[in-house]
């Protein structure tokens, strides 16, 4: 009987100790949360904004506004290239965020052929034997070879 009251008193004494500390772990902390001042509302980021994240690129084009327009490659971002050994792929974004998927020699418009992929860059041949390279940070360069 007494060896059953020593571990019932240790056990007491035990679970006192425990939940004390636990008590101090819990307010020792009271004076420094009455210090930080509440926190200031963070601005939200929209991830649907639209057009805002295809505007920070850099186009790097050469001829009038209305060769520009008539090229449908300057309203594309390039945002995938994915190269194989037998297939190659290059996927590019439009301003409304529809996706447009292509393979090699194939058209991305009327005259406007997808023609060789590298890593960082897919290039583009139009009907007058020059060529369009864009890259991941939307930089479009006309070449006269590549």
């Amino acid at each position: 009987m007494i060896l059953i009251r020593a571990i019932y008193f240790l056990l007491v004494l035990f679970f006192a100790t425990f939940s004390m500390s636990y008590t101090f772990a819990d307010t020792h902390d009271t004076n420094a949360s009455a210090e930080v001042s509440e926190e200031e509302a963070l601005p939200l980021n929209d991830p649907f904004a639209g057009d805002e994240s295809l505007s920070s690129g850099t186009n790097i084009i050469s001829g009038s506004e209305e060769e520009r327009e008539a090229m449908s490659l300057y309203k594309f971002k390039l945002v995938g290239i994915i190269l194989g050994e037998y297939d190659s792929y290059v996927t590019l974004v439009d301003a409304s965020g529809e996706t447009l998927s292509l393979t090699l020699h194939e058209e991305l418009s009327t005259g406007v052929k997808l023609v060789d992929l590298k890593v960082n860059e897919a290039i583009f041949e139009k009907d007058d034997n020059t060529y369009l390279s864009i890259n991941f940070k939307n930089q479009i360069k006309e070449m006269n070879e590549y």
